[in-house]
């Protein structure tokens, strides 16, 4: 499947979905949902799913953070001519950090390894096959990675660039204006500051996956 066209018919479970109105996304939502990449989404049964839980488990400064992610790493796909799994790295851009918040213990791989559980738990019950479930939570396993692993595939290389990007300005020159362009529609100030402080306040430790997950 080329980056840009069409859509997994695979996890569209839920058949009584109906797509969301614009206006039934929270406000700040809507200049994101509305770039192209995400508004050719919003009929599909997983994708409204995983914004929804989104919605309800993130803080709204973080869920426009993960919105951004997928969309500066869909953009990047674009240039590149990168084929990859739209709409599930729209479902773990929603739970990519959805481990920072609630206070259940972390214990080893920290916050990453919290959110790919949660997302993990998310697409099963979506009836999501085993390896593309294996795909998505790698990819947000590894997320917090300084780099991403060599044998990554594209939907945790797109992740991670999406992700460091939005926080740290990391890769913009793939992809010139496009961080500032998302970050005027929908602004966050002090993001990377306040994001910071936050995994602080998590008790982050062991973000590295250990060597069994690396190699699923």
């Amino acid at each position: 499947m080329a980056a840009g066209t069409g859509v997994p018919d695979s996890g569209r479970g839920g058949a009584s979905w109906h797509p969301l109105p614009p206006e039934a996304w929270p406000e700040a939502w809507r200049p994101l949902l509305g770039r192209p990449a995400l508004a050719e989404l919003l009929g599909h049964p997983l994708a409204g799913a995983a914004l929804t839980e989104m919605c309800r488990l993130l803080p709204p400064r973080v869920a426009l953070h993960s919105l951004r992610t997928f969309l500066l790493a869909d953009t990047c796909a674009r240039t590149l001519g990168t084929a990859y799994d739209r709409v599930g790295l729209l479902a773990a851009a929603a739970f990519h950090d959805t481990g920072l918040v609630g206070r259940t213990p972390l214990g080893p791989g920290g916050f990453p390894r919290r959110s790919a559980e949660l997302l993990d738990r998310f697409l099963a019950g979506h009836q999501v096959g085993a390896g593309r479930r294996r795909t998505l939570t790698r990819a947000v396993r590894e997320h917090m990675r300084p780099f991403p692993a060599r044998d990554a595939g594209p939907e945790a290389r797109l992740l991670h660039f999406g992700a460091w990007l939005d926080v740290t300005g990391r890769g913009g020159r793939q992809i010139p204006g496009e961080r500032r362009l998302l970050n005027g529609l929908a602004p966050t100030p002090w993001f990377a500051v306040s994001f910071s402080a936050r995994v602080a306040a998590c008790g982050l430790r062991r973000v590295l996956p250990d060597s069994s997950a690396t190699s699923r």
